[in-house]
């Protein structure tokens, strides 16, 4: 659950912008109905929107550099208030994957001081550099718990190109599981029954 700014352009959000996208093509072609996802019972949805919304304070303005040294520590809090409420919605099916992905990241941030090592030649494969200001991931000779940090690059011709950990992968592919799911109604959802003087019809 990573975003950043000139190193790795909000790479979670990329990914989940692609798990999205996929997930509503393979949702339709197996006869899911979008307007299913309107009625997915998800708990504690302003707990996943506070924690993101801290990260972009963080990250898109000048937040991360007023804290200093605390701004890791924000946001490793902000990350811990997401898994919070996925571990709370865990039976939507794909949450777990999503939940384990977050956690993979977050213990590789925590390990290594509250950021995420990024691979040098992922980001050489992109074509970037070193950046400016607060943000989320940097270069780290040594990186402990290296397999679960950004190694990886994507093909710099797609389109928001961007770096990535094997728990991004499994939270796009979490994601994607989830939305086929619920279009496909596999999901809690809803229940919009109308009940008679308080009972169920049966």
């Amino acid at each position: 659950m990573r975003s950043c700014t000139s190193v790795c352009g909000h790479d979670d959000v990329v990914f989940i912008l692609y798990a999205v996208l996929a997930g509503l093509v393979i949702g339709r072609v197996t006869g899911g109905s979008v307007a299913r996802l309107g009625d997915l019972r998800f708990s504690w949805a302003p707990l996943i929107v506070v924690g993101m919304f801290v990260q972009l304070l963080l990250f898109s303005t000048s937040l991360g550099d007023a804290l200093g040294m605390a701004a890791p520590l924000v946001y490793v809090a902000s990350n811990v208030a997401v898994l919070v409420a996925v571990w709370k919605n865990r039976s939507i099916p794909g949450l777990p994957l999503v939940l384990l992905g977050g956690a993979a990241n977050l213990l590789a941030i925590c390990a290594n001081g509250g950021y995420m090592p990024v691979s040098s030649a992922a980001m050489t494969a992109l074509g970037r550099g070193a950046p400016d200001g607060y943000v989320n991931s940097r270069f780290v000779d040594g990186a402990v718990l290296g397999p679960l940090t950004d190694q990886f690059a994507m093909p710099a011709w797609m389109p928001m190109a961007n770096i990535f950990s094997v728990g991004d992968v499994l939270i796009g592919v979490g994601v994607a599981i989830a939305i086929v799911a619920v279009m496909r109604g596999r999901a809690p959802m809803v229940d919009h029954t109308v009940h008679v003087d308080g009972v169920k019809p049966a």
